[in-house]
């Protein structure tokens, strides 16, 4: 894969993430219900959309960071052990920081 499809592929999970984020945020900003028994369930669903939102946070960290890497000639490679990162790992996960020998350490 070329650079600029992998600018294109980083830059469109990147968009993605954003949207998830900008649902969870507007569907955390809701009110809660007057009805205590459902503002419990609510305050359940808070909880997991506060994971969500902290998963995606992160996983847009990670997309910065390959794009990063592109611009700096540096995608593909471990960024543990400097190793070249499997074109089957990256098609799986564009992302990807580590090779896989690293990843499961």
């Amino acid at each position: 894969m070329n650079k600029s499809a992998i600018e294109t592929t980083l830059q469109s999970k990147l968009g993605e993430l954003e949207e998830r984020l900008a649902q969870v945020s507007k569907d955390m900003s809701k009110s809660h219900s007057a009805d205590f028994a459902e503002q419990v369930t609510e305050r359940e669903n808070d909880e997991v959309l506060e994971e969500i939102k902290a998963e995606t946070e992160a996983s847009v960290m990670n997309v910065l960071a390959a794009l990063a890497r592109v611009r700096e000639g540096t995608y593909g490679q471990c960024t543990r052990c400097g190793e070249a990162i499997s074109p089957e790992r990256l098609a799986a996960i564009p992302e990807a920081a580590l090779c896989m020998s690293c990843a499961g350490k």
